[in-house]
């Protein structure tokens, strides 16, 4: 089988390339990526040298996607990640550009090719203001769900479930990702070609780059080591705020399980490291003060758009439909980003400047 990935050089795209290399050897991997970002050399550097054919290009660009050799599944993980992208005014277009234009594209070559397409969305395609109502009770640490109160549809003690509000706001972000999906759902039907979408919770884990944008988790325990200011922003400045984690190689595992389905059947997915891997700001500092000492963290109370005081990945229908379960615990993620961290001593320079 043939796999190529769209945003092969970033830390989801490289991550899931080398894991199938090093896993499944009956897998061919080949990727477009257009090097933008800062890091994205170094991992197509290392995927060459694991022999993997990075093709430098844009999928924006339809003539670069058309030069994509044919393949069975596109893993489409090119995107612009950062949920506060397009909110500087100048660089709305490029956000759409980037992940509904070039969905589109990628949409055009698996109708010509014939191939399957594995859209990697988001969890940010959730209604920000149905987000910001669901009823929350504060603990010593962390937001906690309050179970007192009712709780909206698509919510329970196992997080948000793919029936929860889509309905604006939700980021122009979000907004571009929940179009993406809907485009890519027609075009399957229409072209007859399988698609599946993911809406990922938070992915991380050692090599993402050291920008809050790109991974909170990986950039935090980056900074926390090397004594670089850090701050809780919003909800009282406490850092009581909580996600999920997700390790790349239990994505790829529901990606395989996906491959082996007779059909998608438009189905949408949630996956994330759900309620066992969730943990606040506040508990990740105190993870990272237990491991390189104590460095004092600001507050700032004032708010930060487009963030949320909890988020937390369902990830059951991908259990019940497709035997899916999550196998990395938290506490193995934050070591490897922490060991990794002790390792490459530039590491914020090298992936964030």
């Amino acid at each position: 089988m043939h796999v190529v990935i769209t945003g092969i050089c970033g830390f989801v795209g490289s991550s899931i390339a080398i894991h199938l290399l090093q896993n499944y050897p009956d897998i061919t991997i080949s990727g477009i990526d257009n090097l933008v970002r800062v890091g994205s050399e170094r991992n197509r550097m290392r995927l060459t040298r694991l022999g993997i054919r990075v093709l430098h290009g844009d999928v924006r660009i339809a003539a670069d996607v058309k030069r994509l050799p044919f393949a069975d599944f596109v893993i489409d993980a090119a995107a612009n990640a950062s949920v506060l992208a397009g909110t500087g005014g100048d660089d709305a277009r490029d956000l759409f550009d980037t992940n509904l234009v070039g969905t589109l594209n990628i949409l055009d070559y698996c109708r010509s090719a014939k191939a399957g397409l594995m859209l990697l969305s988001t969890s940010r395609v959730y209604s920000q203001k149905a987000l910001e109502v669901i009823p929350l009770r504060t603990l010593d640490t962390r937001y906690a769900l309050d179970l007192l109160q009712p709780l909206p549809d698509g919510v329970s003690l196992h997080g948000i479930a793919e029936t929860f509000s889509t309905s604006a706001p939700i980021s122009l972000y979000g907004a571009s990702k929940l179009a993406s999906e809907t485009i890519a759902f027609e075009y399957g039907a229409a072209f007859d070609f399988p698609v599946w979408v993911n809406r990922c919770g938070v992915l991380t884990g050692c090599g993402q780059f050291g920008v809050a944008s790109q991974g909170i988790f990986a950039f935090w325990i980056n900074r926390y080591l090397r004594r670089q200011p850090l701050t809780f922003t919003g909800f009282d400045g406490n850092g009581f705020q909580v996600r999920d984690i997700l390790h790349p190689t239990d994505l790829v595992d529901l990606l395989l399980k996906q491959w082996a389905q007779p059909s998608s059947a438009g189905r949408v997915f949630n996956v994330g490291g759900g309620p066992a891997n969730a943990m606040s700001l506040h508990e990740l500092t105190q993870w990272c003060q237990e491991r390189f000492g104590h460095h004092p963290v600001a507050s700032d109370p004032g708010p930060r758009p487009y963030d949320v005081p909890y988020l937390v990945i369902d990830s059951r229908n991908a259990c019940a439909v497709l035997g899916w379960e999550r196998q990395i615990t938290s506490a193995c993620i934050l070591n490897e980003i922490a060991d990794h961290a002790e390792a490459h001593d530039d590491w914020l320079e090298i992936s964030a400047a």
